[in-house]
């Protein structure tokens, strides 16, 4: 196993023209850890799977994109609903249905139930995309915050903070609990909508620049069509241009765009810190632009679909 995803997976009702909501596989580790497995990179998901109906058409994706369920067992909460709201442009904003449903209950026990299901999960590199569930909600939040907390033992950690302001109870502690976590990564990919959420009076990527040297070796910030800036602990950026497509809606575009900078950082084996530190200018310019056309060809399709790599351009490598 190349890389652990941890985080919820629920399902998101989505919008037709007709009126009619159709639902869909989501959630943004779910998203992501799809997204890596339709890229080539062998991955675990760790976050409970209900055993509902909704619960076997996530399980079916996941085994689609040869994705590993961690833990294997299920459970028997209800599988968490997203009803999404798509505007003009086809962004979207979401409503959470979350209690006592599968997401918000993952404890300690599936971490080692899921170590005993894949020998490798302790050792292999960690991304944790949050979403629906925050750092500072009890049960699953509590423990992705323990696990970013401990990630000096893995080669490498990521994370997306994915900011949601309708789960957000207090925004001043949600704030101050992602900043901990973002000290203790490694790589963080934020959108400045996020960020503007975070800190509506600075500048976006002002604050990236306080977080990549609060300790982060790489901190990308998304900004939509406009592209990808990341910036890095020594003050050094580099930004690479969005790639133009006929935008569909927006629904999992930043959750693709997280799984294709993971992909390439394991195709050019950086998922590993003294690797990534040593990294040039021109190396990650070109896992950035993957990740862009990556988030670009999501965007052409309805929902959170993201491409398999027989799908992308030859030249993206």
């Amino acid at each position: 196993m190349r890389i652990v995803v941890a985080g919820e997976a629920l399902v998101d009702l989505v919008p037709e023209r007709d009126g009619r909501l159709r639902p869909l596989p989501g959630g943004s580790p779910f998203n992501v850890a799809v997204g890596l497995g339709r890229l080539g990179v062998p991955t675990g998901l760790l976050g409970p799977l209900s055993s509902d109906g909704l619960g076997d058409v996530l399980a079916e994706r996941l085994d689609a994109a040869d994705v590993r369920p961690l833990p294997r067992a299920r459970v028997d909460r209800p599988t968490t609903l997203a009803l999404v709201h798509l505007d003009t442009q086809g962004h979207a904003s979401y409503t959470f249905y979350l209690e006592g449903t599968s997401a918000t209950g993952m404890t300690d026990a599936d971490v080692v139930a899921a170590g005993t299901d894949a020998p490798t999960f302790g050792p292999s590199p960690l991304h944790v995309s949050l979403g629906a569930v925050t750092l500072t909600a009890p049960g699953t939040g509590a423990l992705l915050a323990r696990l970013l907390a401990a990630g000096t033992s893995r080669p490498l950690v990521s994370l997306d903070p994915n900011v949601r302001p309708a789960v957000i109870a207090d925004l001043a502690a949600e704030r101050a609990a992602i900043a901990r976590a973002v000290a203790a990564c490694d790589v963080v990919k934020v959108s400045d909508e996020d960020l503007a959420v975070l800190h509506p009076d600075r500048d976006p990527l002002a604050v990236a620049g306080d977080w990549a040297r609060s300790g982060p070796q790489l901190v990308v910030v998304t900004r939509g069509a406009e592209g990808a800036t990341a910036l890095r602990a020594d003050g050094a950026a580099l930004t690479v241009a969005g790639v133009p497509v006929d935008v569909v809606d927006t629904v999992g575009a930043g959750d693709a765009f997280t799984s294709g900078l993971l992909a390439a950082l394991d195709a050019h084996d950086l998922l590993d810190r003294t690797a990534l530190h040593a990294a040039t200018p021109q190396l990650l310019r070109t896992v950035l632009a993957f990740a862009a056309r990556v988030a670009a060809a999501t965007c052409a399709r309805p929902g959170a679909d993201p491409p398999t790599r027989a799908e992308l351009d030859p030249a993206d490598g």
